[in-house]
C-alpha cells in the first residue's frame, strides 16, 4: 500500500481508554495540586500499557494483512485506520503533561514510523532490495528521532541511551516478525511477535514510570 493511500485514510475516533490518560489530567497542575491527584498510578500504568499493546497488535494485524503473496487482504483499509488512530492516541496521552505541540509532534513521528514500516513491506513484496534498504534506513533514523524527542521531554527518567535501546529493540523485533511472515515462517513469526509484546511492555512501563516520577503530584497512589 502506498504512502499516498495511507495519507488519504480517515482516522477513526480515539480509543476510549485515552480518557483515562487525558481526561484525568486535563486540569492545570495548580488545579490538580489544590484539589488532589486525579487518578491512581496503577490506572495510569495500565492505560499506558494498553496504548502500546494496541500499537503492536494493530501493527501485527497490518503485517498479516499486507504481507501476503498476492494482493493485500480486504481488511487492510480499516486496519490501517485503526493503526494510525493509535498513533494519535499516544500523542494525545502526553498532551496533559508536555503540551499540545509536543503531543502533535509525537503523533507525527509515530505516523512516520508506521508509514515507513509499510514502505519496507511494500518494497520487500516487490523484490526491491534497494527500496527495502532505503526504507529501513529511514525507519531507524525515525526511531532515533522518537527516542531523542522523548528523552528531551524527560531526560532524568528517560535517558537517551535507554530510549534509543528501547526503540532499536522494538524495530529489530518487529522487522523479524515481518520478515518471518513474508517468508511464510509462521512459527518464527509468532515467536517474534511474543518477543515484540514483552519488549513493548517494558518500554510502556518506562514511559509511565517516568511521567509519574516527573509529575508525582498528579497521581493518587
Amino acid at each position: 500500500m502506498s504512502r499516498r493511500r495511507f495519507g488519504a485514510l480517515t482516522l477513526i475516533p480515539g480509543a476510549a481508554l485515552v480518557a483515562v490518560l487525558v481526561g484525568a489530567f486535563a486540569t492545570a497542575p495548580s488545579h490538580a495540586d489544590a484539589h488532589g491527584a486525579t487518578a491512581t498510578r496503577t490506572a495510569f500504568h495500565d492505560a499506558m500499557r494498553k496504548l502500546w499493546e494496541d500499537h503492536i497488535v494493530w501493527t501485527r494485524q497490518f503485517i498479516v494483512s499486507a504481507a501476503t503473496e498476492a494482493e493485500n487482504l480486504p481488511d487492510i483499509g480499516p486496519t490501517v485506520d485503526r493503526l494510525l488512530a493509535n498513533q494519535s492516541d499516544i500523542g494525545n496521552a502526553i498532551k496533559p503533561f508536555y503540551g499540545e505541540a509536543a503531543g502533535d509532534a509525537l503523533t507525527a513521528l509515530l505516523r512516520e514510523h508506521i508509514l515507513t514500516a509499510a514502505d519496507i513491506i511494500s518494497a520487500a513484496k516487490a523484490g526491491d532490495t534497494a527500496g527495502v534498504e532505503a526504507a529501513a534506513a529511514d525507519w531507524y533514523a525515525n526511531a532515533d528521532e522518537i527516542a531523542t524527542f522523548l528523552s528531551e521531554a524527560n531526560p532524568k527518567h528517560w535517558p537517551l541511551d535507554a530510549m534509543n535501546a528501547h526503540m532499536k529493540s522494538h524495530l529489530d523485533l518487529t522487522l523479524e516478525e515481518a520478515v518471518a511472515r513474508l517468508q511464510g515462517r509462521y512459527v518464527d513469526d509468532i515467536a517474534a511477535y511474543d518477543r515484540v509484546h514483552a519488549d513493548i511492555l517494558e518500554m510502556a512501563d518506562m514511559l509511565s514510570a517516568g511521567i509519574i516520577a516527573q509529575f508525582p503530584g498528579r497521581f493518587a497512589r
